[in-house]
């Protein structure tokens, strides 16, 4: 299992910091754990079925609560709270992290969408 020695959630409740015991740290912002949320909402029942997140870029964490000894279920200033993170899915995000905020942006930016919840993105030719 790859749980982490420590997990903070920081003052600012935007970021989720995890420290392994091996030493490695990793700060997960709160949009991005929102955006790869582990929920059937967000993912789906299937490869193909995800919903694409988007408007999140000032979503904050209100609470963090253990699940079991095997994941962190997070509570979202948006009202989301129905993705169990587990220790390895957490660990995947953290490893993870510039490929798949990448190919998040891109499929932001593909699908006319924002970070922003008031904002609207036109594609020009």
């Amino acid at each position: 299992m790859s749980m982490p020695s420590r997990v903070v959630l920081r003052e600012s409740k935007d970021a989720l910091m995890l420290t392994y015991s091996d030493g490695q740290e990793y700060t997960l912002p709160a949009e991005y754990l929102r955006v790869y949320s582990p929920s059937a909402e967000v993912r789906g029942h299937g490869e193909g079925n995800e919903t694409l997140q988007f408007g999140k870029r000032l979503v904050t964490i209100n609470a963090l609560e253990k699940a079991g000894n095997y994941a962190l279920q997070i509570v979202f200033s948006d009202g989301h709270d129905s993705g169990i993170y587990s220790w390895d899915y957490l660990q995947a995000l953290a490893e993870g992290y510039e490929d798949r905020w990448a190919t998040y942006l891109e499929k932001l930016h593909n699908a006319g969408l924002s970070r922003d919840i008031d904002s609207q993105v036109i594609k020009l030719m």
